[in-house]
């Protein structure tokens, strides 16, 4: 079927097999033009594989290191002249590619939260890899189901203790408008908390510990955001900075129930970018969009793949890992310069509808957006006729 982008608001509902297949080639090259990585993990487990951070996550680990894989996500397959979602065709590139490497990579697909996925990658670990010497927790997702109490928490995109309002970006109309939300009850706060927080990460850690799939001196990392003062009330003191807390309290705890393994938990602060769950929060698609004109003309932008690769070459294979004083990991350096925020404020001051195009780069914006989902990547014919029915290796 010939396959074309259909877009809602922040999602798009298409994805194209061949398109997604071509932009996970082109993060491989991009990581193989660099050279190996040094010092790098061997085996590695990534909780969240499919899209933005996890996907470049386990292409950098595979190919600048070297690494054999195992990937986890809840992807969904292509069914009645529907395509599948996006992750099931970069899982499934990424597989055949890593294989044909000479690399062990396995793909599991199903709800990261329940504990029959964790008994299931536990297993496949045991029989393919051993141990894991990684292990990446990059779950995004809007809810999540208790496998021990049944009871599902929902989390939602809400300020703390008054109401917000602020420029924002309609994707859809191309027009600067305003937002306006109402803050966040204790409940709200809660469930986001139980969804987005530590909760899950340590109970993945605690399972693979005690199945004894860790090696010495496993490493494990969560991704955060901290972001500008401009969205600090709708991300950093709203429901979601409440969730990225609790991973810097999992960290800790964590750190202390590997001691006897001489592992240690991390938290990586990363850099805006365009992913599935940055462009459903309000305020950051504009944010993004004024940062990415910027960083572009200051020659210092980053997009997933490059900032993983950067991770990994800078900072995983560092003896001594360089951290902040909160024992964070700054991938978000960059884009926190004073100079890029200073520039950021000033245009964020001035930008409304018919300025977009002058202090942002929207169009920049869109194409990111788009790749998300398999379109517009230079090489590929989106007039052809495609087979959307992809199996995932096995």
């Amino acid at each position: 079927m010939v396959v074309k982008p259909r877009v809602r608001s922040f999602f798009c509902i298409t994805s194209h097999p061949v398109g997604c297949a071509e932009n996970v080639r082109q993060q491989i090259e991009y990581v193989k033009s660099r050279g190996s990585i040094e010092g790098g993990p061997k085996r590695v487990l990534v909780i969240g594989s499919s899209t933005g951070y996890g996907l470049s996550s386990r292409i950098a680990a595979a190919f600048g290191c070297g690494a054999d894989t195992i990937g986890v996500f809840f992807e969904r397959p292509s069914g009645k002249g529907r395509t599948a979602s996006p992750g099931w065709y970069n899982a499934a590139a990424l597989d055949q590619a890593a294989r044909d490497a000479g690399l062990v990579s396995k793909s599991l697909n199903g709800d990261a939260f329940s504990n029959e996925l964790k008994e299931q990658t536990i297993q496949e670990i045991k029989d393919t890899i051993g141990q894991v010497d990684q292990v990446i927790y990059s779950l995004a997702s809007p809810r999540r189901t208790d496998p021990e109490t049944g009871e599902t928490w929902k989390a939602s995109l809400k300020p703390i203790g008054e109401s917000f309002e602020n420029k924002n970006l309609d994707t859809d109309k191309k027009v600067v408008d305003i937002v306006s939300i109402d803050p966040a009850s204790e409940e709200d706060i809660l469930h986001t908390t139980k969804v987005m927080g530590g909760e899950d990460w340590e109970r993945w850690m605690k399972a693979l510990s005690g199945a004894g799939v860790l090696s010495e001196g496993v490493q494990t990392l969560a991704y955060s955001y901290i972001g500008p003062e401009v969205t600090w009330p709708i991300y950093t003191n709203g429901t979601i900075g409440r969730a990225k807390a609790d991973l810097d309290r999992a960290a800790r705890t964590i750190t202390e129930s590997l001691s006897s393994l001489g592992g240690r938990a991390l938290v990586s602060v990363n850099k805006a970018v365009v992913t599935q769950a940055s462009s459903a929060i309000p305020v950051v698609p504009l944010y993004i969009s004024i940062l990415f004109k910027i960083m572009k003309a200051a020659g210092n932008h980053e997009g997933c793949i490059e900032q993983m690769d950067r991770l990994y070459r800078d900072f995983l294979s560092e003896d001594d890992i360089p951290t902040d004083k909160d024992g964070r990991i700054r991938l978000d350096d960059w884009e926190m310069l004073p100079n890029i925020q200073q520039e950021v404020a000033g245009h964020w001051v001035r930008i409304n509808t018919d300025t977009l195009s002058e202090y942002a780069d929207f169009d920049g914006y869109q194409a990111d957006f788009l790749r998300l989902f398999g379109f517009g990547i230079e090489g590929v014919d989106y007039e052809e006729d495609v087979e959307v029915e992809i199996p995932m290796p096995r």
